[in-house]
């Protein structure tokens, strides 16, 4: 038995996870869930005074705006689309045959308009743009989600459906980079001072197939993406629990969007996996909130 499934089976053991019949889909406890909830607080005391706009969507995202964002060029295997019936009453009997017959039913089925959220910073794009150019000092938006990415694992790190905090710079390349490298101080400030082992390093983003590896080396040659890495089922290959993204102007160029002078805007986002995070916190203090450091605890709790 692998740590990974030794962790998955004592976090199910200890009730913070409950089980669907699903690799990467569980239930959260009451437990677990309020050790997120205090953390959302934290990160919203770290970036207060930043004047951020708040946003928030749910999980699915306009179809169309997820083809404008060219996720399926680089990332095929990870998207989720969202099927529904749209037949007749004969449709109908032809599915519920199938159904009881044990086949396949899910032929009848059709795309609707929307598909799954794969990143919590996708919504706020196109809602930018709509307003035309950013005022002088660009925009910061705050923005939380649920996500989902077509990953089935036994990592309870590697969620099918899981929580995304992210905090979204958008305007001049001084602007965004700038932005970037506070969150990079700030990210490592904020997890050490819940005193867990932590380290940051350069990244890439899994992009699919033979392209995708040059674009992974590109992004790692550039320095676009970094990672604060927490040990929670591996040592040797620990998890990345806050990311800190410079897309360049790659997003701007897609959907139009242009700073007070009419060049196209540079984009930056800080992510933070929230149940990574609390995974985290539970395997470096245990199951029991109530033994945690006591410097953690009046941190989260107080």
């Amino acid at each position: 038995m692998t740590l990974t499934t030794t962790y998955l089976d004592e976090l199910i053991g200890s009730g913070l996870l409950i089980p669907t019949g699903v690799d990467g889909l569980y239930g959260r406890s009451g437990v677990f869930e309020d050790v997120i909830e205090r953390f959302n607080a934290l990160v919203t005391r770290f970036g207060q005074d930043d004047g951020a706009e708040v946003m928030r969507f749910p999980p699915a995202l306009n179809r169309r705006e997820f083809e404008k964002s060219e996720y399926l060029k680089s990332f095929p295997q990870l998207a989720g689309t969202v099927h529904s019936f749209m037949g007749g009453d004969r449709d109908h009997h032809e599915l519920l045959g199938k159904l009881e017959a044990g086949k396949d039913w899910t032929a009848e089925q059709k795309a609707t308009q929307v598909v799954m959220t794969p990143a919590a910073c996708y919504s706020v794009y196109p809602t930018i743009a709509n307003r035309g150019a950013l005022p002088a000092n660009g925009q910061l938006v705050d923005v939380f989600s649920y996500c989902f990415r077509h990953e089935p694992s036994l990592d309870p790190a590697r969620m099918q459906l899981f929580r995304m905090r992210e905090y979204v710079r958008i305007g001049t390349p001084e602007q965004v980079m700038e932005f970037r490298q506070t969150w990079l101080d700030r990210g490592r400030a904020m997890m050490e001072s819940l005193e867990v082992p932590v380290d940051i390093d350069i990244a890439n983003d899994p992009f699919f197939g033979r392209a995708g590896r040059m674009l992974s080396a590109n992004q790692r040659d550039q320095q676009l993406k970094f990672e604060l890495l927490i040990p929670i089922t591996s040592t040797e290959k620990p998890t990345a629990c806050l990311s800190f993204n410079y897309h360049q102007d790659h997003f701007g160029l897609l959907w139009e969007i242009q700073t007070e002078d009419g060049e196209v805007a540079h984009t930056a986002c800080i992510g933070f996996g929230m149940e990574r995070v609390a995974l985290a916190l539970f395997r470096h203090h245990g199951f029991d909130v109530r033994t945690w450091p006591a410097s953690v605890q009046a941190l989260l709790w107080n």
